[in-house]
């Protein structure tokens, strides 16, 4: 678990959207047109946002497959990373409007399980993207990254990067209760092998570039030797590049990261990261989508977890630290 007297994310008073149209419910048919695609099976996906890159990239997925697999996709999406109210508004608008099933991105691993649930007594597959239910079997499958693996990488290669020099280390995380932060979290300890009490300074960032400036100001304040930066994901490492690059601190301290979004991996080759680990959420998408097609088919549901990968990405490579190029990783940037 994370230390409660960590700075946590502001919360923004979220109000439950009572509409579909406040949810930016969107739907696009294997014609391209918005109707029904061959079978009228609808599929519906949900995110955290529409306007980070990683969900952008998630839905180009979804309606690629929905096309491949002659289905409709509807897509939700609340207006904060954090909106939990906004994405039980979306489901049970979606089991209303007769989806066979539901991908989601949970904000709230805990909170969402309740409407899940009576999504699924009513017959819809209920798949988790990127981010597991807790518990985990609140859904019927999960298909994401391996997120402890994905911070565990990037420990093992701040670890290697530092040769013995002692760390003093900050970690920028996401916001209490959101599974895939806590993840990601716990694995780079493991990988640099270090415990919570080790850890200098530590603050929620909501995985926003802005909130991660201002969080690694605050760290540099309160422990003015920080040398080593992690990151939920890489808006909030160039969030905290910015706040070292003003103290002229960009060369001395090390920031590693997660995501592997082009943005983010070219960010990687200019040297304001020094390793991100990379995840998939097109393939997340892309085999949710088919997932619930083959359902509406045969009536075969998916089941259990499904690893869609993790790469490590570095034009520094470390002994004993498998990773690939940054030549590699903007060919394959959320593919």
């Amino acid at each position: 678990m994370l230390r409660r007297n960590r700075t946590t994310f502001a919360s923004i008073g979220f109000t439950a959207l009572a509409t579909v149209s406040a949810l930016t419910l969107t739907a696009c048919g294997s014609g391209g047109q918005g109707g029904s695609g061959d079978d009228g099976v609808k599929v519906g996906l949900i995110t955290k946002t529409d306007t980070n890159p990683f969900f952008v990239k998630m839905k180009e997925g979804a309606e690629q497959a929905a096309k491949d697999n002659g289905v409709e996709l509807v897509s939700a999406a609340g207006k904060f990373d954090g909106d939990n109210a906004g994405q039980v508004t979306a489901i049970e608008n979606m089991v209303n409007s007769g989806v066979k099933g539901i991908l989601i991105t949970p904000n709230d691993s805990k909170a969402i399980v309740p409407a899940l649930e009576k999504a699924r007594a009513k017959g819809v597959l209920i798949i988790a993207l990127d981010s597991p239910t807790d518990p985990q079997d609140a859904t019927d499958a999960l298909f994401a990254t391996d997120n402890v693996k994905a911070g565990e990488l990037i420990g093992q290669y701040a670890k290697a990067a530092m040769a013995g020099k002692e760390a003093k280390i900050a970690t920028l995380d996401l916001a209490p209760g959101v599974a895939v932060g806590v993840q990601r979290h716990q694995g780079f300890l493991k990988g640099f092998g270090v415990a919570e009490d080790d850890i200098a300074c530590m603050q929620d960032t909501g995985g926003d570039q802005a909130k991660g400036q201002t969080a690694m100001e605050n760290c540099l304040q309160k422990s003015p030797d920080i040398n080593v930066v992690y990151t939920i994901n890489e808006p909030a490492a160039l969030g905290a590049y910015t706040a070292l690059k003003a103290k002229g601190l960009e060369k001395k301290v090390l920031v590693v990261s997660v995501d592997g979004g082009c943005t983010g991996t070219k960010a990687v080759k200019e040297g304001k990261i020094a390793a991100t680990s990379q995840q998939y959420p097109l393939q997340m998408a892309s085999q949710g989508v088919k997932a619930v097609a083959d359902f509406a088919k045969n009536g075969k549901k998916a089941s259990g977890y499904t690893d869609t990968g993790v790469t490590l990405i570095t034009d520094a490579a470390k002994t004993g630290v498998d990773s690939k190029d940054t030549a590699y990783g903007l060919e394959k940037c959320w593919g």
